[in-house]
């Protein structure tokens, strides 16, 4: 194993699809860390769970646990509105809250099990408006490549989650600060705060490393602490990245310098290896 830095920032995503909290120490179970995405809104026209992808003023919400003694239950949540005001899951308004401000019929629903399967089910009108719906959701302009759908695993052409999640693709996505600094090289004018790619790990690297340097470690294990991950591929960007959250202005600059510059990808996905506690700090490796 060879240290590549520490763990810089941590951040939870109660709620799919908003801006979520800072923590200082998480659990990292074997479903990621304890109260990510466990909370979701689903469209009761379509009769399908919605990301900031196809509902991008989610982005303007930001999500936080009620409580940090996060068992095995979902925990309820609260959502700080645009406006300021916060409304918690359990307030029986929410549901009008986020239908006002998506400008669609919504409510908001806790995890699931995966034998549930049709709560998580793709809308389909036919055999191919849901992929160019999906995408449209790249916001790639002409000549910009689109990632390859024709490798979306079998299981997301169903489903717009893998069932009993809320994730995409799998439950953890870290980048460092040698990509977004790489990236701040190539543009300057560009906002390449980290929070715009939704990460649930930021590592701080160690100086000798440069570039998109976590795609590298693509196919090896990334130790946190006394927690691991399998570091499984790398992270296409969509038109989220480019849009305004707490904190955030729009920025289109972003995108553009992804997709023209890092190959689409920004930061990389995991699979738990092992559980256990993670901090602000710990050490990292990588082997």
């Amino acid at each position: 194993m060879i240290t590549v830095g520490r763990v810089k920032e941590i951040w939870r995503y109660p709620v799919k699809g908003m801006a979520g909290e800072a923590l200082r120490v998480c659990n990292l179970t074997d479903r990621g860390l304890a109260g990510d995405r466990v909370w979701a809104l689903r469209d009761e026209i379509r009769r399908e769970i919605q990301s900031c992808k196809f509902r991008p003023r989610l982005l303007l919400c930001s999500a936080r646990c009620r409580d940090d003694r996060i068992r095995d239950d979902v925990p309820q949540v609260e959502v700080t509105f645009p406006d300021g005001t916060t409304v918690a899951s359990d307030d029986a308004t929410i549901h009008a809250r986020l239908s006002g401000l998506t400008g669609y019929a919504s409510t908001l629903e806790p995890l699931r099990p995966a034998s549930e399967a049709d709560f998580y089910r793709r809308h389909k009108l036919d055999d191919h408006t849901w992929l160019e719906e999906l995408k449209a959701t790249f916001d790639r302009e002409a000549g910009e490549a689109l990632p390859d759908f024709s490798q979306l695993p079998p299981v997301l052409v169903d489903h717009v989650s893998v069932p009993g999640t809320f994730f995409l693709v799998t439950p953890l996505h870290f980048v460092t600060t040698a990509t977004l600094q790489h990236l701040r090289q190539l543009d300057p004018q560009a906002d390449w705060d980290a929070r715009r790619f939704r990460p649930n790990i930021v590592i701080e690297t160690a100086p000798e490393f440069a570039g998109l340097a976590e795609q590298d470690w693509i196919g090896k294990r990334v130790v946190f602490g006394s927690a691991a991950v399998e570091c499984v591929g790398a992270t296409p960007r969509c038109g989220a990245v480019t849009r305004a959250q707490p904190g955030l202005k729009a920025d289109t600059g972003v995108l553009r310098t992804v997709v023209r510059h890092a190959d689409q990808n920004v930061g990389v996905y995991g699979t738990i290896a092992t559980t256990g506690p993670l901090s602000v700090g710990d050490l990292v490796q990588v082997g």
